[in-house]
């Protein structure tokens, strides 16, 4: 039965991977990615059919987990922002070469302008190395039919496949007409189970293979029902228009683009649509949200003679989203009358929370690290990466996830002291236990602070994996229980706090500090569910 929904592009994919018969879904929270896991975690369907939910420590696992999903012949999706894809990329490439049995979606959600990223990845690049099909969905029924395609997709050419959103498709509504879903998969294993053991006789013929069906999924591609060429009446442009700019282009042209238009919403590149459209064309202007992927692979598919456009050129910003403004610029059509922002609307940078407990433990180091000039501190992602704004200013580094207790180390090696990493729970469970395994089997002279506000903050409250276990963790891992310390960072304890920093920076080894207090926003969402 056909219903009408309003969903965000990622409530889209989360209700499409639903309705395909999903087993289970693996994530770890990261804008703008976190809502397609929230939408299945409180679906009705997921409590039904008792889906699997729970979030992953980080993307290697849940990619792990989701693979070990397809090869009992199940339907697994996995979900995380870009940068997501840098930590789970060991998995991601080897399902290539293991190929899937059930149907395996990847979505992963990048970030252009980096809204809350560090960087401006394009996932497509993932698709292209790993030689896995890829989906970008134009606009949200796109997202919603792609991700139903998606899954037989996979089980039919036995590869996963990569599903690539945006901010503004993850996180921007349209209606959506859903179908009726389909029943779960039944239990069953790989016909060729050699593929799925990558010793190097076995890897070396499933590479030869892949790189056969490479070519097939090419021939899928110029095939799709979601790439198509729109011939136009103005030849002196051809547009290639990918994904969420496909939407940005026509809404320039709301009674229909004069130009031939070639749609491009699965990969590999369809390079015969590609040819054939610059037959009929002059020059070709390529439209694509992220990095210049489609623009840098023209080269050898059209003849010299024919400029192609794009962002290499200038003719779109190098860097940053597309906007339909910005594409509008590019077509040559008058700029649309701006509206100007008022005086009134004042910036808002961000800022930790007032009453949160990463405050209190700033305000407590920034007190003690004053007393020695040669220390620095190296922190890591997570809300708690706002204290190198004012007034707090606490740290001099903040590079990926896990970093920060790795740099510290390797900077007491080359001499710094005292040397210092701040890490959120959730960041340490992810990908920081590693780190202090390292600096203990080194014997590291660094103090790791571990913020622990009992939750996943930055992302909206999810559960952190390693919550009531970090102290048991890290004696687990080598540290002396006697340098296991912890602080409850409250205003009334700032001598107690301080002390305790003091009295570890001046032990030379490995020595961890847990500041504990929960998430002012979650406590406020638990006290409210108890006056329920």
């Amino acid at each position: 039965m056909e219903e009408k929904r309003l969903l965000l592009g990622d409530e889209a994919l989360a209700l499409a991977a639903l309705h395909a018969g999903l087993t289970g879904v693996y994530a770890y929270p990261g804008t703008p990615s976190t809502e397609i896991t929230e939408f299945i975690q409180n679906h009705p369907l997921t409590r039904e059919r008792g889906i699997h939910c729970d979030w992953s420590c980080n993307e290697k696992t849940a990619m792990e987990g989701a693979l070990g999903v397809s090869y009992a012949g199940k339907r697994a999706l996995v979900c995380m922002k870009h940068v997501g894809m840098n930590v789970c990329a060991d998995t991601f490439v080897n399902a290539g070469m293991t190929g899937a049995n059930g149907g395996l979606v990847v979505a992963a959600c990048d970030d252009p302008s980096m809204h809350s990223s560090q960087n401006e990845q394009d996932s497509r690049f993932y698709g292209a190395f790993a030689m896995v099909p890829v989906f970008e969905p134009s606009n949200q029924q796109e997202a919603y039919e792609m991700t139903r395609y998606a899954y037989p997709f996979s089980e039919r050419l036995h590869i996963p496949v990569l599903m690539r959103l945006t901010t503004r498709m993850a996180h921007s509504r349209a209606v959506v007409k859903t179908r009726e879903g389909e029943p779960e998969n039944g239990l069953h294993f790989p016909e060729n189970p050699r593929q799925w053991v990558l010793l190097p006789a076995n890897a070396k013929v499933r590479n030869d293979q892949l790189v056969k069906d490479y070519l097939h999924f090419e021939e899928e591609a110029v095939r799709s029902p979601f790439n198509h060429l729109t011939e136009g009446t103005d030849h002196r442009l051809g547009i290639i228009a990918c994904g969420i700019s496909y939407n940005y282009l026509m809404e320039n042209f709301p009674d229909g683009c004069p130009y031939p238009v070639l749609k491009v919403s699965q990969y590999p590149f369809p390079r015969a649509l590609a040819r054939k459209l610059a037959e009929q064309c002059e020059s070709l202007l390529v439209l694509e949200e992220g990095q210049p992927l489609v623009e840098e692979r023209l080269n050898g598919v059209f003849p010299p003679q024919k400029p192609v456009h794009g962002r290499l050129d200038g003719t779109l910003p190098r860097t940053g989203e597309l906007t339909p403004d910005c594409v509008r610029k590019a077509l040559g059509l008058p700029a649309l009358k701006a509206h100007a922002a008022s005086d009134a609307v004042v910036a808002r940078p961000p800022a930790l929370c007032q009453g949160c407990g990463h405050r209190d433990f700033y305000t407590a180091l920034n007190a003690v690290i004053k007393e020695y000039p040669t220390s620095r501190v190296f922190s890591d992602i997570g809300c708690y990466t706002l204290g190198w704004l004012a007034p707090f200013h606490a740290f001099q580094t903040c590079v990926e996830m896990g970093a920060s207790l790795t740099m510290a180390q390797g900077a007491a090696h080359s001499g710094v002291w005292p040397s210092v990493a701040v890490i959120g729970d959730s960041t340490f469970t992810h990908s920081g236990m590693t780190g202090l395994l390292d600096a203990v089997n080194s014997k590291a002279d660094v103090t790791l602070c571990i913020s622990d506000n009992l939750t996943t903050g930055m992302t909206g409250g999810q559960d952190s994996a390693g919550t009531g276990r970090l102290e048991a963790i890290c004696e687990g891992i080598g540290v002396e229980p006697e340098h296991i310390r912890t602080i409850v960072p409250l205003p009334k304890n700032y001598p107690e706090m301080e002390q305790v920093i003091r009295e570890e920076l001046e032990y030379h080894g490995v020595s961890v500090i847990i500041c504990r207090r929960e998430c002012i926003q979650t406590a406020k969402r638990h006290l409210a569910a108890k006056k329920q």
